[in-house]
């Protein structure tokens, strides 16, 4: 069996736990905090943690790799034009590492970070994504240093990616995601039936992830920069002009980072 469990740190981030029950292994991808990955492998104890996937280089996805490297000699997998402590292996533009046995194609997505990868698993039956803070549920990673085309850019490519495809994504944000994404398009059926279902599960101590390309395509605002709503919600803030999908982006982007729900 193989099962892939969230372990919260922080307020609201997600360490996410891939497990090989067959092998007794597992990795952890992005553990900014040791300490559930520790607690979790002291209840644990016939387990072995074998990899760590770090996605970017900012300290709530890297401030438990050296502590994790030293307890249990895990390899230390990240991007390669970051500075990632006790890293072995450093990931570029279509590299393929073998994890757990299971494969994973690295695509460099900036925006957030320069250097920011995601880690995709293209099983035809179930794929997987692990894209740290360039996509989130409903939304998408500050841009701390990459340019408003280079994060579209990067959205566009996991938007391409098939529609079954897991996205699980490294911050509990979606309700709060999704407060805007009702305020972009307030006639989203897609938006009214997630947010709804959310905050249920919210209320229930349930999260939110993963979500699927999918569902992401129909309720996330950033990848929905080409529809007609979206220019028009612009065009209404900002006065009508012709924008291209990236501007449109930037525009949605400077108003997620002032906006505060109603």
């Amino acid at each position: 069996m193989f099962q892939i469990d969230a372990l919260p740190a922080f307020s609201d981030n997600y360490l996410w736990l891939l497990q090989d029950h067959a092998q007794r292994r597992c990795a952890v991808v992005d553990p900014g905090d040791a300490a559930p990955v520790l607690a979790w492998l002291a209840a644990h104890a016939d387990w072995q943690l074998s990899d760590i996937l770090i996605t970017h280089h900012h300290p709530d996805h890297i401030g438990g790799i050296a502590q994790l490297k030293a307890a249990t000699g895990a390899r230390v997998y990240g991007p390669a034009q970051e500075r990632i402590p006790e890293r072995d292996v450093a990931l570029a533009e279509g590299d393929r590492i073998s994890v757990l046995d299971r494969e994973f194609v690295i695509h460099e997505v900036p925006g957030h970070t320069l250097g920011h990868i995601a880690y995709y698993h293209a099983d035809p039956a179930q794929p997987w994504l692990f894209c740290g803070d360039t996509l989130f549920s409903a939304g998408c990673g500050r841009l701390f240093e990459g340019s408003p085309a280079q994060m579209h850019a990067s959205l566009s490519r996991l938007a391409s990616l098939p529609d079954a495809t897991l996205v699980y994504c490294t911050h509990e944000y979606t309700l709060s995601n999704l407060h805007f994404a009702r305020a972009v398009e307030p006639h989203n059926a897609a938006v009214a039936t997630h947010f709804a279902a959310v905050s249920a599960w919210r209320t229930a101590g349930r999260i939110s992830l993963p979500s699927t390309i999918a569902l992401e395509k129909a309720i996330n605002p950033f990848l929905r920069c080409a529809e007609t709503s979206i220019k028009e919600k612009i065009d209404e803030r900002e006065g009508p002009q012709q924008r291209s999908p990236d501007e449109v982006f930037a525009s949605l982007r400077r108003w997620k980072d002032s906006f505060r729900p109603g």
